[in-house]
């Protein structure tokens, strides 16, 4: 797929592509003529930085925006970061997950909070946001969510 205005690249948004499923899922849309935002945590931009070149190395574009999945604030910048470097969104995928490998006797409250954060919220803030980016754009789109481990 061409990157010219008559045919342009489709863009997809990735979060938790650092590593894992997420870098997998980015280098498959790179592939198959996607340009990409790959979005996770500060601490991962090595990795993130080696997706992109990596999916650069396909003969795609890709950012890397760092931010919480979780939070709203970091959902808005990602989504708008999409838009004004590629033109809108057409997939978004929910990627990001954790999971808590106590036993639910000694899991504490907070990191109870902060398992539904990443799996729950970050889910229902990218289908709300992405989502307003798809219907103002008026062509459709897609939203993958990942099951939590």
């Amino acid at each position: 797929m061409s990157d010219d205005n008559a045919n342009p690249a489709r863009v997809a948004i990735v979060t938790g592509a650092a590593q894992g499923i997420g870098e997998a899922i980015a280098l498959r849309f790179a592939r198959d003529g996607f340009n990409l935002t790959l979005v996770d945590l500060p601490e991962k931009q090595e990795q993130l930085d080696a997706v992109v070149k990596a999916v650069e190395a396909l003969g795609r574009r890709a950012t890397a925006v760092f931010g919480d999945a979780s939070l709203e604030a970091d959902v808005v910048k990602y989504v708008e970061k999409t838009v004004q470097q590629f033109g809108g969104v057409d997939v978004m995928v929910a990627n990001a997950g954790i999971f808590s490998y106590k036993p639910i006797l000694e899991l504490s409250v907070e990191e109870f909070d902060n398992v539904m954060g990443v799996n729950a919220r970050s889910l229902m803030l990218a289908i709300k946001h992405a989502g307003r980016q798809m219907v103002k754009q008026g062509r459709g789109g897609r939203i993958i969510g990942k099951k939590p481990e």
